[in-house]
């Protein structure tokens, strides 16, 4: 499986050397072994960006340039259909057509939410929400252990590299707010509810949702003065998170305004979102208070080693009282 890194690879040469213009997204499908269930994994080319924004909020100040190298994101944002065998052995073993490999089924599962955690939005193309991010990144593990490809959370630089598609605007397709619900779900058209994923359009780079629909975590810790604290130009930034809260949040949701889904906008978690939870400690796997949180996924063209992936997947939980 990991022969896609090679298989694509020259492609990225080629097209890092003109990110700013619209290309032909090249995708790559990932199904399940032994099930029918499958994501689509979109290349996205290395390159340089200004990240951050003069205009927007302050947190958002001052523009930095940035340069990443190549990476795969996921086309959509993960949905139930997918989620789902993570989360219940049951729904996976009735999924699939081959026994549950031993690596796989080792991986901890997260603990049965109380609630309906589709809060009766939907579930079928429905994006995934209210998890945490320590719950994001064992579905990246157990994602891992069924396909021997390394999956991880976007940092929060690529993140809005992807989302920009080598735009330089508010939004990835321009300036102009009154189209913005051509791209996106947000609190003017969503009824305030997910909507089945890649029901709008795409970005130039093929990536849908990044604008709205549910906000997608990152792995950094959120600093309000991220972008004055790093060097004016910088190579694959990452703020490790050492803390619970508060960590960075992208994309803005459903719930809400436009100026939150600006390609720079950031967010952060909160104590709030586990605020009705009864369990002490607070549940290590679900925000009950933030249907509008999901995930999305990256694969690195350069994979670490064994012992970097360990240390990403293996961290214990930080118990949130």
């Amino acid at each position: 499986m990991l022969t896609r890194y090679s298989l694509f690879y020259f492609f990225f040469i080629l097209l890092s050397s003109n990110i700013n213009a619209q290309i032909n997204p090249i995708i790559t499908d990932q199904t399940i072994p032994g099930t029918s269930i499958s994501f689509k994994m979109v290349a996205i080319p290395k390159g340089e960006f200004k990240m951050g924004s003069n205009t927007g909020e302050s947190d958002e100040i001052p523009i930095r340039n940035v340069q990443l190298d190549a990476f795969f994101m996921s086309q959509t944002e993960v949905t139930w259909d997918l989620y789902e065998l993570f989360l219940y052995k049951d729904y996976e073993v009735a999924q699939s057509k081959l026994p549950i490999s031993p690596k796989a089924d080792a991986v901890t599962r997260p603990t049965k939410p109380y609630l309906d955690m589709t809060f009766g939005f939907g579930k079928q193309h429905h994006p995934a929400i209210a998890m945490t991010q320590y719950n994001a990144i064992q579905f990246c593990k157990w994602l891992y252990e069924k396909t021997g490809i390394f999956y991880r959370l976007p940092t929060e630089a690529e993140w809005e590299y992807a989302c920009r598609a080598g735009s330089t605007t508010d939004y990835s397709f321009g300036d102009n707010v009154q189209i913005l619900g051509e791209y996106a779900w947000f609190e003017t058209n969503s009824d305030l509810k997910t909507h089945p994923v890649a029901t709008k359009k795409p970005n130039a780079w093929g990536l849908y949702d990044m604008h709205g629909n549910v906000s997608e975590w990152v792995y950094d810790q959120y600093i309000p003065n991220y972008n004055q604290t790093s060097a004016a130009k910088i190579k694959n930034p990452i703020v490790t998170p050492e803390s619970l809260y508060p960590i960075v949040v992208r994309g803005g949701s459903y719930q809400d305004a436009a100026k939150l889904l600006r390609s720079s906008a950031r967010a952060a978690s909160e104590p709030s979102w586990k605020q009705i939870d009864p369990q002490i400690p607070k549940s290590n796997w679900w925000f009950p208070e933030a249907p509008y949180v999901g995930i999305r996924l990256v694969s690195p063209i350069n994979p670490p080693n064994a012992e970097e992936i360990a240390n990403y997947y293996d961290k214990a939980p930080i118990k949130d009282f």
